[in-house]
């Protein structure tokens, strides 16, 4: 938690650059703030942030377009690693995304899951998404950008997006009497991800990537999907089965009907 008050962005316009923290970087509009990141790289250092309002072209997993209309907090984190294997960090990524919002939604505390590999959910629905990517190594270390959109306070509806497109998205404000503050959600997050990189540093040597274990706890008591029948799209098969949970890998772990365990590391949740 913070002793210290917040700088908070104004409803509507541009924040006074003067006020802002020196780990953000304000952009008007962009494609993607990943996209952004990934061009501005050379110059941005690790923990440096990445937001914009208005992003035009977002992207999720699997080639999937990422919908950002007004209310929808788009931002990208930049964080450098020293190993080159990082499967699972979608997974302690979102226990970051998970603290962050409970931090400022006192009323939520306990509540939000995740589903793998990469959303955060509340009541069963997706309240952020993540997309990490790898660009490139600095100083012999592996940068990651991760991508965050949380669904902060949206109107589907009147963002005139077609049920398909929605899915099952909820956003903060539906669930909650507070609708956090852009740069409080910024600000917690960017502690909680880089609370997280450093346990991931901690936990790990040069050639194998460890560090999910320590988080296991937490890890499995957040898990969304455990226990639940899963059916996995992995490119164009479907495969149905009892979730089981994490591996030490960050694999999902999804038992068939006659009681083989497989570990998935890619795939998509299409029903749960």
């Amino acid at each position: 938690m913070y002793s210290r008050p917040l700088i908070l962005f104004p409803t509507s316009g541009d924040p006074d650059p003067r006020n802002l923290p020196d780990w953000l970087h304000w952009v008007d509009s962009c494609s993607s703030t990943n996209t952004w990141a990934t061009a501005h790289a050379d110059r941005l250092p690790h923990g440096a942030v990445v937001f914009t309002r208005h992003q035009t072209a977002g992207r999720g997993q699997h080639g999937r377009t990422w919908h950002s209309p007004t209310g929808v907090l788009t931002v990208s984190f930049i964080l450098d690693f020293p190993i080159a294997q990082l499967s699972g960090l979608s997974l302690v990524i979102g226990l970051a995304v998970i603290h962050a919002i409970e931090d400022l939604l006192a009323d939520q505390r306990g509540k939000l899951r995740l589903k793998w590999s990469n959303d955060v959910l509340i009541a069963g629905r997706k309240a952020a998404g993540i997309l990490c990517e790898a660009s490139g190594s600095r100083s012999g270390q592996t940068r990651v950008i991760v991508g965050i959109g949380i669904n902060r306070c949206v109107d589907f509806v009147q963002a005139g997006l077609a049920p398909d497109q929605v899915g099952n998205a909820i956003s903060l404000h539906e669930i909650s009497n507070v609708v956090p503050e852009e740069l409080a959600l910024l600000e917690r997050s960017r502690h909680y991800l880089m609370q997280v990189r450093d346990i991931i540093v901690q936990k790990c040597d040069s050639t194998q990537f460890s560090g999910i274990v320590p988080l296991f706890p937490e890890l499995h008591q957040r898990d969304g999907l455990r226990d639940r029948s899963v059916t996995i799209d992995l490119n164009g098969e479907l495969i149905s089965g009892q979730a089981m949970g994490f591996d030490d890998q960050g694999r999902l772990l999804v038992r068939s009907l006659n009681g083989v365990t497989r570990a998935f590391t890619s795939g998509r949740i299409i029903q749960y």
